[in-house]
């Protein structure tokens, strides 16, 4: 049982991770339109990955309560031990690619909100920015 749940979410962890590096080249590639097609794809991954996971917990948990006083190594067997580390491994490889992801939407969005700022320049007062200066609506400089 615990075999296919692990082999189950390293399935959903593969996938998020593909969809994800196929995000990445999106980017790079100004392809944004891509993204939004994959979008719902890897809700539907993460949601199934997270019952998975869930599912898992509680099944390492029974085992951990009924085998008090042993190490998961003595109540798994090899191949569970094996996929389990599988398991943290494509979880770890998958914050990587995530952290990546993040890098270049933190940067996306830094270019986008810096345009915006120069084409629509806000009058401040004090802290805050409060209203559009109609004369720099759409002012260019050249």
């Amino acid at each position: 049982m615990i075999t296919k749940q692990l082999e189950s979410a390293i399935l959903d962890i593969d996938a998020l991770i593909t969809l994800t590096r196929s995000d990445i080249e999106d980017i790079k590639e100004a392809q944004h339109e891509n993204l939004s097609t994959r979008l719902q794809e890897k809700e539907r991954l993460i949601s199934s990955f997270e019952q998975k996971k869930s599912r898992l917990n509680s099944t390492l948990l029974t085992l951990t309560q009924k085998h008090s006083g042993q190490s998961m190594e003595e109540i798994l067997s090899a191949e569970e031990s094996n996929l389990l580390t599988l398991f943290k491994e494509k979880l770890t490889n998958l914050k990587s690619v995530n952290k990546e992801y993040a890098k270049f939407v933190v940067t996306i969005s830094e270019f986008y909100n810096s345009l915006i700022d120069k084409m629509f320049t806000l009058e401040g007062n004090g802290y805050e920015k409060s209203q559009l200066r109609p004369a720099t609506l759409f002012r260019v400089t050249a």
